[in-house]
């Protein structure tokens, strides 16, 4: 492996889990479910992409990278999807964003 790819490497895995630790802190210091559920989506579909490239970079061009593709392809698949049914799912039961006025809201929510 030469030195730059180990470099690049580094940076991604680096990036990756600052993001991750972004997303932890986002967890906790914001006010409602929604926010937390976009803090969460967002960083670790960004945050273990970043980490999964850093990855590719330390395998090579070998097996592991190809599975690691398909891993990446995976999450950026289900991460979205799942956020947003669980979002969708918390707004049917009756679960009213944080802060927002009842003018704001669809007819039926007020």
């Amino acid at each position: 492996m030469s030195l730059l790819a180990a470099i690049l490497a580094g940076m991604f895995l680096a990036a990756g889990a600052i993001f991750v630790l972004i997303g932890s802190f986002g967890l906790w210091r914001l006010p409602d479910f929604y926010t937390r559920l976009h803090a969460a989506g967002i960083t670790d579909t960004l945050g273990l992409s970043l980490m999964l490239v850093g990855m590719m970079f330390l395998g090579g061009w070998t097996l592991v990278t190809v599975k690691l593709v398909f891993i990446m392809l995976l999450i950026l698949l289900t991460s979205p999807t799942a956020t947003h049914a669980v979002a969708n799912a918390a707004y049917t039961v009756g679960l009213r964003p944080f802060g927002v006025p009842p003018e704001d809201l669809a007819e039926k929510d007020r």
